[in-house]
């Protein structure tokens, strides 16, 4: 299932006690289509404000419904902020979130005086002009596979930090810059926290050895700070 969602008003993919989520959403509409209930496993987990054009997520179920009727029906009862693009019946064997081969970000800052009133839960405003050329040089240098250990949330004791990032485009659309992530595998607040080192750069307050050395020390306290949630969203899941 690749479902689209707005996050603005979700804490987030995944359940948490009395909060409204998109798994929570997901799961409540596909069980009682069903009748019986359904565990939606996504490819990642999104956090609280982050939003996403091609979420892949699977479950199990014994309807009688086909998967395009079970489409249609979730539409007609999800929220107007989630939709479900497509609905197809898989191999036993896959899984969203084990399967999945690589993913791809885009990260939405708005460069420009006025306030961008219509796009303000979908990008990160900066009056302060950017000097992208600089952000280039930083994005080559954070680009490979490295050791991502300044550039993520605590990670765990035994998790391993070490991501390959193979490509950070950085583009300019009006008084737009558009950043766009593919690798992997993400840590968690990787994209917005990458981001935030970015402009960090093209404020001036980095150089992009600067950025290397904090690549080399690994130590996310000397590292910028996050990225808002809102100009985050996850585009695609590839697999093989």
């Amino acid at each position: 299932m690749i479902v689209r969602y707005d996050g603005t008003r979700y804490f987030g993919w995944e359940h948490q006690p009395d909060k409204e989520t998109v798994q929570g959403k997901l799961e409540t509409v596909l069980s009682r289509l069903a009748e019986e209930e359904v565990e939606v496993i996504g490819a990642g987990r999104t956090d609280a404000g982050v939003h996403a054009e091609g979420m892949c997520c699977h479950f199990r179920t014994d309807t009688d419904l086909s998967p395009e009727e079970l489409r249609e029906l979730m539409n007609r009862y999800l929220p107007e902020d989630i939709a479900v693009v497509k609905l197809t019946e898989a191999s036993d064997r896959f899984h969203a979130r084990y399967n999945a081969t690589g993913k791809t970000y885009r990260y939405t800052i708005y460069n420009g005086t006025a306030k961008p009133v219509f796009d303000r839960k979908y990008a990160w405003h900066i009056d302060e002009k950017l000097h992208l050329e600089k952000m280039k040089e930083a994005a080559e240098i954070l680009r490979g596979k490295h050791d991502y250990a300044a550039f993520c949330k605590a990670a765990g004791k035994n998790k391993s930090t070490v991501r390959n990032v193979d490509r950070i485009d950085i583009r300019q659309k009006g008084e737009y810059l558009i950043l766009e992530f593919h690798g992997d595998g993400f840590l968690r607040n990787m994209v917005r926290i990458l981001t935030g080192t970015l402009v960090a750069v093209g404020k001036g307050q980095l150089d992009a050895e600067q950025v290397r050395a904090l690549m080399e020390e690994g130590d996310r306290r000397k590292a910028p700070p996050t990225a808002p949630a809102q100009g985050l969203c996850l585009v695609k899941v590839d697999y093989d």
